[in-house]
């Protein structure tokens, strides 16, 4: 046993860093429990551990009487003598008590103090040592599964990586390693616990921090995250260094950087957009690339209302909604994205129309617009380029074709005053008889 419990000590002491001494320290408490049943009432009982050999002695203070009433509490002047020369009546003498076959009850009694003070110690080392590590990424290899959660080891101590912080896109395998982000460090009821994370936003913003040096010296700043584990983050950006292109700089050349970090989330989507203290540019380029045609702001509600052309309905929204969703969490504006209503007008709202514009000339009668549009002449260019011939076998037109014609014209030559031009030659007029 003595060899055993030697190997054992210095097992945990180098495999878990816990000190000898705290080791030791638990074992001698437990075996006084075992030796004070073994022994008896013995007075002021203690055992000593030899960390050179492993020997375990129990040993108890005993007064020096010179007449023994109790064994378990005196001790005669003639063996207290036999112990330590000069002994006097009244003295206390410490004497070796360790009853036969201690070993063998010392053993059990020392593996579960042992086992327990290392689960102590170990849990009190992982509160010091990670309390100041939260928000860090570590790296640890897969060690088992409890139904859904998965227990990493970190070297000398485990962590966990909840169901929740999990990202449902991905699968472990036990002894794989994985980087994860240090969530929090919790009092659990079986002392403290790592809590680890792969879907929180912050392991996102982690990475470029390590990947890219001007969000890592404070150059560009992450204004914002919104995140779908495992499909799609978006990030907004933002420099106050005019000189830095802060989407250029976290994409990196060919985009080397945004692909490190993209390769490290399994082929997540990472959509780097640059942020703007205009709520409208920054929708216009957390939607992009989609085309967005006119916006309505709601600033009380923080509601934004977005129309676009029906073939842009489906980019801007994305799949399962997921664009528009993601840039509602970057914004923090609830964003509704509508397609815009084109109006496709039939024939008989395209013949009114002709004829309230006919009707508009001055000379042209609201009768004889409706029977011009009807013979096929719809706009004033129509009647420009038609004789009075044409016009007069119009039936409500008649005799009446040469003052059409007339108000026509007089109507162009308003039309090309106002742009500018002079008016044109008489002897030139389409249509003028000579």
């Amino acid at each position: 046993m003595n060899a055993d419990f030697l190997a054992v000590l210095e097992f945990w002491e180098r495999e878990k860093g816990i000190n000898r001494d705290v080791l030791v320290g638990a074992v001698q408490e437990a075996l006084l429990s075992a030796a004070k049943k073994a022994v008896g009432p013995a007075r002021e009982l203690r055992v000593e551990i030899d960390q050179k050999n492993g020997d375990i002695k129990a040993f108890a203070k005993l007064i020096v009487s010179d007449k023994v009433i109790s064994k378990h509490d005196q001790i005669s002047v003639f063996d207290a003598r036999r112990l330590k020369p000069g002994a006097q009546i009244g003295d206390e003498i410490e004497k070796e008590v360790t009853p036969t076959g201690f070993g063998r009850i010392a053993s059990q009694y020392a593996k579960q103090a042992l086992m327990q003070k290392i689960r102590q110690a170990e849990k009190a080392l992982i509160f010091t040592e990670f309390k100041d590590r939260v928000g860090d990424i570590v790296s640890g290899s897969v060690r088992r599964f409890e139904r859904s959660d998965v227990i990493l080891d970190l070297g000398k101590y485990e962590a966990l990586l909840p169901n929740r912080e999990r990202v449902p896109t991905e699968e472990y395998q036990v002894g794989e390693r994985i980087r994860c982000y240090v969530k929090a460090v919790e009092q659990g009821p079986h002392g403290p616990e790592i809590i680890l994370s792969r879907a929180d936003p912050r392991f996102v913003i982690k990475l470029f921090q390590l990947e890219v040096s001007e969000v890592n010296d404070g150059t560009i700043e992450i204004k914002g995250i919104a995140r779908e584990p495992g499909f799609r983050t978006k990030m907004a950006v933002y420099s106050r260094d005019n000189k830095v292109d802060p989407v250029g700089a976290c994409v990196g050349m060919r985009g080397q950087r945004v692909k490190n970090i993209v390769r490290e989330l399994n082929n997540e989507k990472v959509d780097v957009i640059p942020w703007s203290p205009d709520i409208r540019t920054f929708i216009t380029n957390a939607l992009a690339p989609a085309k967005l045609k006119s916006f309505e702001v709601n600033e009380t509600t923080k509601r934004v209302k977005i129309l676009v052309a029906e073939d842009q309905l489906s980019l801007a929204i994305g799949k399962r909604g997921q664009n528009a969703r993601l840039t509602a969490k970057l914004t923090g504006w609830e964003v509704d994205i509508d397609a815009e209503q084109v109006v496709t007008k039939g024939f008989e709202e395209k013949v009114a129309e002709a004829i309230e514009s006919l009707a508009a000339i001055p000379g042209i009668s609201r009768e004889q617009a409706d029977a011009l549009v009807h013979a096929g002449l719809t706009r004033l260019e129509d009647l420009l380029s038609a004789d009075e011939d044409d016009l007069s076998s119009i039936p409500q037109v008649g005799e009446k074709a040469a003052e059409i014609l007339k108000a026509a014209r007089a109507e162009a030559e308003r039309h090309t005053l106002k742009v500018g031009e002079p008016p044109a030659n008489p002897d030139t007029r389409v249509g003028v008889n000579s």
